[in-house]
């Protein structure tokens, strides 16, 4: 409605439908362009033509569609790769499938029917034999017990009796011992020739005297070296020291200057 200032009177708006149907379609023109494009300028521009901003439009709208077409291309393809390699395991587990089934499904039923009956019967058969393992078992560790138990301990004995003999014949390897001895006097004036014949008379079983020699010491006074042969297990140096110390008159000490084993 409008108002006339020279009459003031009011008109009325008869074309209003008009204004209507342009701002829809001017609303419809928006909405497309956020779509991607204005179809219906780019017709009108084609049939107007010199009109450089709808030219424009058309070509952005004709890019975005073509991008569209290649991307759907792409995922076409891959769609169709995985299609095709889903289609090639599909193959293969019903090769598979199907040498299973051909390998022999009857005789499998056959023999998985009566595997309770088998098995109760091996059961059965483990426990007769297992019975009859023990019937042995006692009876093999009954009065048989006795009879082997006397002979393996007659055998024992005669073979204990024999490695006696054997080793009472065998000769036993003696131990024994190279000892030199050095027997000190009291002075100078000690009878040397006298204390050698103190210390040889010394008789002792596993006992053997050996060479001997006069060693002089200090201010003209000498010692006899003498050396003896012994049995370790007969003789000891404690007795030995105890037995020619004993000879108080004529001897001083003993030292025991070497000892080696034969």
């Amino acid at each position: 409605m409008s108002s006339d200032p020279t009459t003031g009177q009011e008109n009325v708006w008869l074309d209003r439908w008009r204004f209507e149907e342009a701002e829809s379609a001017y609303q419809e023109h928006l909405s497309r362009l956020r779509c991607g494009g204005d179809v219906t300028s780019s017709q009108k521009c084609e049939k107007g033509k010199g009109c450089p901003a709808s030219s424009s439009a058309g070509a952005t709208s004709t890019d975005c569609f073509m991008k569209r077409i290649s991307s759907l291309e792409t995922e076409n393809k891959e769609i169709r790769q995985v299609a095709r390699n889903l289609e090639s395991l599909v193959n293969k587990l019903t090769e598979r499938v199907s040498a299973l089934e051909r390998g022999s499904p009857a005789k499998a039923s056959q023999e998985s029917a009566p595997k309770p009956a088998s098995s109760a019967s091996a059961a059965e058969k483990n426990q007769a034999d297992n019975a009859d393992d023990e019937e042995e078992d006692f009876e093999l560790f009954g009065s048989d017990d006795e009879e082997k138990d006397a002979e393996a301990e007659r055998v024992k004995q005669e073979r204990l009796k024999a490695y006696e003999e054997k080793k009472s014949k065998k000769p036993q390897l003696i131990a024994k011992s190279n000892i030199i001895l050095d027997v000190k006097p009291w002075d100078d004036e000690t009878d040397m020739a006298k204390l050698e014949e103190c210390v040889r008379s010394i008789e002792m079983d596993g006992l053997l005297w050996g060479a001997s020699k006069l060693v002089p010491l200090a201010y003209g006074i000498k010692k006899l070296q003498i050396s003896c042969v012994v049995e370790d297990d007969k003789v000891s140096t404690e007795d030995l020291e105890e037995k020619i110390t004993s000879f108080e008159d004529y001897i001083q000490s003993m030292d025991i200057a070497a000892f080696n084993k034969i």
